[in-house]
């Protein structure tokens, strides 16, 4: 399973963007998808999670500007972020869990993609 993440850029404060990721290969379910973002100098955090099933997830007040969601069909999450503000600067990965098939059998697994660059100038 790779993941591919888009949608990064140089923005204004106040402005808006979306960031995508998609997970592609062969034999797999997906379970949860989630985004992560690590700030310079800092550990990386949690910024939301989505289930297959829909359920949301989300840390602190980011659920106030950003909204999660998932394309089960497609097996790709987004997250549309608003109102960014420069402390929204950081490196932004995404995450799946989900399972992988082998003929009857599977086996759980977690998989992070690269990051994309989201940099919010004041």
């Amino acid at each position: 399973v790779q993941l591919q993440a888009s949608g990064g850029g140089l923005v204004q404060a106040g402005d808006s963007l979306r960031l995508s990721c998609v997970a592609s290969g062969s034999s797999f379910s997906v379970n949860r998808m989630s985004w992560y973002r690590q700030a310079p100098g800092k550990g990386r955090e949690l910024v939301a999670d989505i289930y297959s099933d829909g359920r949301t997830m989300y840390v602190g007040s980011m659920k106030d500007r950003f909204t999660i969601s998932m394309d089960n069909s497609k097996n790709t999450v987004y997250l549309q972020m608003t109102g960014l503000k420069a402390e929204d600067t950081a490196v932004y990965t995404c995450k799946v869990d989900g399972r992988l098939y082998s003929g009857s059998n599977y086996r759980q697994f977690g998989y992070w993609g690269q990051g994309t660059q989201v940099t919010v100038s004041s």
